[in-house]
C-alpha cells in the first residue's frame, strides 16, 4: 500500500448480506453457548424475537439446526431449545506436519467422525496428496450422497515455509524445496471439486482451541502450540486474528536467549524436534512421539530435561507477548499427552513467577484443551467458518 493511502473501513451490507450475517450470528451463538430457546437467542444476539423466529425456521428447514425437547414447568408456552444439528454440515481437515499427517472428517458441531493418520521421515507432496485422495474416498464410502453433498470444503493446515527447516528434521538439503511451488487448490482439484482453504498450522490449532476448547472463557488470549516446531496464534475480541499475511502469532520466530547465551529463535529452543534429538542421544525410541495413541512412558531420561528447558523458554516468551497485548491468558497446548501438557504448564507458571514482570498485568498461564488434534480440527473448521459462522478478523468468513 502506498504511503499516505487511507484504508477503507469496509463496505456497506445490503439486505441479503444482513440476512446472511444474522444467520451466521445465530449459528455462531448456538455453537458458542449450546442449545438455546428462541427468546434466549434473541437476547444473546441482540435481535428481535420475530427476526430470530424467521431465521430459525430457515435454518431448521436447511437442516442446520434441530429442535430439542420442550422445557416445561413454567407459565406459558413451553420453551423449545434449538441446537446445531451435527448432520447439517461436514468438512475435511488435513494437517501437514513435518513428521506426520492427519486427516479428519468433522461435523458442524466439532465432532470428529473419522480420522486417518500417517507418518513419514519428511513430507513429500505426492505422498501427502495421495493420503488426502485415498482418505476422501474412504470417508465417502461411509457417507450417504446427501451427507457428501453437505461437505463444505477441505481445510489444509501447513507449516509456514515448510522448506526452511530441512536440517532440523533430518531431510537432505533441498528435499523440501518442492513445497515452494505447490499449488494446493490445483493439486486437490485433480481429484475433488470441494473448495480448498489454506491455513498456517499454528493459526488452525488456535482456531480449534478458540471454537471447541477454552475460547469460550477468554476474549483475548495468546496461544502456543508445541509441535515438531512450535507455533501459535492470537485471539482478539473473540476472533482469531490472522494478520495481513495470515501469519499472526508466529511465536516460533520470537527471539529468546539460547542455552549457550546467544540469541536464538523460540522454534530452536522449545520444539519437539529437540526432544526427538535427545531421545536419539539417549538411545530411546523416537517413533513413539508421532504414533497414535501416544504413550510416552519410559522416556523420562530425555523428557524431563526437555520439559524443564521448554518451560523456561515459554515463560519468557509468554511475558514478551503479554508486553505487546494485555492478554487475559496464555494458553499452552501441543502434540503430546495431557500429562506432559500439565507438567509443562506447571513448569511455565513456576518460571514466570521467577521472572521480572514489572509493568505487566498478571500473566495467566493455562492449559489448552483440544490437544494433538488441534491442527487437523482447526483446518476442518476453516470451511465451516467460511460458509456458516462469524469471524470478524478472518478473511475467509467474509467470502
Amino acid at each position: 500500500m502506498e504511503s499516505g493511502t487511507i484504508r477503507s473501513l469496509g463496505i456497506g451490507v445490503n439486505q441479503q448480506g444482513l440476512r446472511d450475517h444474522n444467520e451466521r450470528l445465530i449459528l455462531s451463538t448456538l455453537q458458542r453457548h449450546g442449545p438455546l430457546p428462541g427468546s434466549d437467542l434473541a437476547r444473546a444476539a441482540g435481535l428481535s424475537a420475530q427476526t430470530v423466529s424467521v431465521i430459525l425456521r430457515g435454518l431448521e428447514s436447511a437442516g442446520l439446526i434441530r429442535r430439542g425437547e420442550p422445557q416445561r414447568g413454567r407459565v406459558g408456552k413451553p420453551r423449545v431449545p434449538m441446537s446445531l444439528d451435527p448432520e447439517g454440515a461436514f468438512s475435511v481437515g488435513l494437517k501437514i506436519g513435518r513428521r506426520s499427517a492427519d486427516l479428519v472428517l468433522a461435523d458442524i458441531a466439532g465432532g470428529v467422525r473419522r480420522q486417518l493418520h500417517t507418518t513419514y521421515r519428511w513430507p513429500v507432496p505426492a505422498d501427502v496428496f495421495r493420503f488426502l485422495r485415498e482418505g476422501l474416498a474412504a470417508f465417502g464410502r461411509d457417507m450417504t450422497p446427501d451427507a457428501m453433498a453437505r461437505i463444505a470444503g477441505i481445510g489444509i493446515a501447513k507449516p509456514y515455509e515448510i522448506w526452511d527447516w530441512h536440517e532440523a528434521i533430518g531431510a537432505p538439503e533441498g528435499a523440501l524445496d518442492v513445497w515452494r511451488d505447490v499449488d494446493y487448490a490445483a493439486e486437490v482439484g485433480r481429484f475433488s471439486d470441494l473448495p480448498v482453504h489454506l491455513d498456517n498450522d499454528g493459526t488452525a490449532a488456535c482456531r480449534a482451541e478458540h471454537i471447541y476448547g477454552r475460547g469460550r472463557e477468554f476474549r483475548d488470549f495468546a496461544y502456543f502450540f508445541v509441535g515438531s516446531f512450535i507455533g501459535g496464534g492470537i485471539v482478539l475480541n473473540h476472533s482469531v486474528f490472522e494478520g495481513a499475511c495470515g501469519n499472526a502469532g508466529a511465536f516460533g520466530s520470537l527471539l529468546v536467549r539460547g542455552p549457550e547465551g546467544s540469541d536464538r529463535q523460540l522454534i530452536d529452543t522449545a520444539s519437539l524436534f529437540l526432544l526427538e534429538e535427545a531421545l536419539v542421544r539417549a538411545d530411546l525410541p523416537t517413533d513413539r512421539l508421532w504414533t497414535q495413541p501416544q504413550d510416552w512412558s519410559g522416556l523420562a531420561q530425555a523428557l524431563d530435561p526437555w520439559i524443564e528447558a521448554t518451560a523456561g523458554q515459554l515463560a519468557r516468551a509468554a511475558i514478551s507477548v503479554c508486553a505487546v497485548i494485555d492478554f487475559e491468558a496464555v494458553l499452552i497446548d501441543g502434540a503430546f499427552p495431557p500429562d506432559v501438557r500439565a507438567r509443562l504448564v506447571e513448569g511455565i507458571r513456576r518460571e514466570v513467577g521467577r521472572l521480572d514482570r514489572r509493568g505487566l498485568s498478571p500473566v495467566r498461564i493455562e492449559e489448552g484443551r483440544v490437544g494433538g488434534n488441534a491442527r487437523a480440527l482447526g483446518a476442518a473448521t476453516a470451511p465451516i467458518l467460511a460458509r456458516y459462522l462469524l469471524n470478524t478478523h478472518g478473511g475467509a468468513a467474509a467470502a
